[in-house]
């Protein structure tokens, strides 16, 4: 029995995937593994792991070259004038194409490089899936915070009401104080119900996008995001050693160049063998040979491979571009997580004086030695800074999270093992 308990713990150490030792977990993200069951199981995803399969059938295509044996056979009958005899005829040959060895060679290293190529695509479809699954998570949590801000906004502003109404049947305060306070609590509860609908709006896009996501009934807690410890350099060699889409456009110029190679191989035509075998006069006669055809190559071979060298440089100087951008999207994440997070202290630092502010309106108009009109706008000020704050929370975490997905230490993203994999 202890034999077989521990049997069943092994199993299920062995059945963990990988990624959970190397991929931390998040409170305000997704689980883990939920993310890597949305993010396989997006469209895009799908198209590529598909593409996958096409790329090794490309390589087995490749690999077992284009020529096919070819069968003929003919007969025919004649006639000898002179004695009358009548003859019977026929031939059967054998014919096939054969791949010059050098040919063979660059067939078998294309093949392989279109592998790899459709492996960086499907990456590169992980990432983009990510980024997409991140800022669809982070709109939804925005306003579906905004959302609770403004329904304890409504209910302060209830209370607030309440007190107005209750200074004014004591005769402390005017009519028209309490219409401003019915004012501000109805125009608060506009911006409740416009929170709603967005808050909706974001949860339905979510779910349409990522059916497979179980958002959580309660608002996760907001991690403490740090600014980033390290330095540009150090994000810029991460990135680049993991980004997908460098890795695709590198296999993408690699596969051109490969083409122009081939191209040029195939100025130089291959050469057909065959065997022939022919009976005539009635079977009496009968010969068996040997045949070599050798195509005479024309222009349209030398263009063929001039074409293949134009797009080869072509697809070089689109990686080059591709990783000119690359470097750019890093470093503007780097930058924005930095600023985000500045941003988000400061926010948070206005926030907490100006709902001290608040709190003390609200005591001195309970009171009487404050004007309502003062206190109304103390609680919209608080409300904006709480707001501001609140997002701009949201913003530094996105922003940390996005440079983390760009150099992969956020979610694994489908590393097939293909060329520039870490």
């Amino acid at each position: 029995m202890k034999l077989t308990r521990i049997a069943a713990v092994l199993a299920a150490m062995i059945a963990v995937p990988a990624w959970s030792a190397e991929f931390r977990e998040y409170p305000d993200l997704p689980p883990q593994a939920m993310a890597q069951q949305v993010l396989q199981n997006y469209p895009s995803v799908l198209a590529a792991r598909s593409g996958i399969r096409a790329g090794e059938a490309v390589r087995d295509r490749l690999e077992a070259g284009s020529h096919e044996f070819s069968v003929t056979a003919g007969v025919a009958r004649r006639r000898v004038v002179d004695s009358g005899e009548r003859l019977r005829d026929w031939s059967v040959g054998l014919e096939r194409a054969v791949r010059l060895p050098r040919k063979a060679e660059l067939d078998s290293a294309l093949g392989q490089q279109e592998l790899v190529l459709t492996q960086n695509a499907y990456g590169d479809a992980m990432h983009e899936a990510g980024r997409s699954l991140l800022s669809g998570w982070f709109v939804w949590q925005r306003e579906r915070a905004q959302l609770e801000q403004w329904r304890q906004q409504v209910e302060v502003l209830k209370q607030q009401h309440d007190v107005v109404t209750r200074r004014v049947k004591a005769g402390d305060a005017a009519r028209l104080e309490e219409e401003l306070a019915q004012a501000a609590l109805m125009q608060a509860d506009i911006s409740l119900q416009q929170a709603k609908l967005r808050a909706e709006n974001a949860k339905s896009g979510l779910n349409r996008y990522f059916p497979s996501l179980v958002l959580p009934a309660q608002a996760p807690a907001m991690a403490q995001m740090p600014p980033p410890e390290q330095d540009l350099a150090y994000w810029l060699d991460l990135g680049m050693d993991h980004n997908h889409e460098l890795m695709l456009a590198r296999a993408a110029s690699k596969v051109a160049q490969l083409t122009a190679q081939r191209a040029d191989a195939d100025r130089v035509p291959d050469p057909s063998l065959g065997l022939h075998y022919l009976s005539e006069r009635n079977g009496s006669e009968n010969v068996t040979g040997l045949y070599v055809t050798l195509p005479l190559p024309g222009g349209a071979r030398r263009a063929a491979s001039a074409e293949s060298q134009a797009h080869a440089e072509m697809a070089a100087q689109r990686e080059a571009l591709v990783q000119r951008r690359v470097e750019a999207e890093i470093s503007v994440a780097y930058n924005s997580a930095k600023s985000a997070y500045a941003s988000w202290q400061s926010a948070q630092g206005a926030s907490e004086l100006i709902q001290r502010n608040e709190a003390k309106m609200a005591r001195a108009y309970e009171l009487g030695e404050m004007g309502l009109n003062d206190v109304l706008l103390a609680r919209r000020q608080g409300m904006e800074a709480r707001l501001a704050a609140t997002l701009a929370h949201f913003e530094a975490a996105e922003a940390h999270y996005r440079l983390l997905l760009d150099t992969h230490q956020l979610w694994p993203l489908g590393d097939e093992g293909g060329e520039g994999h870490h």
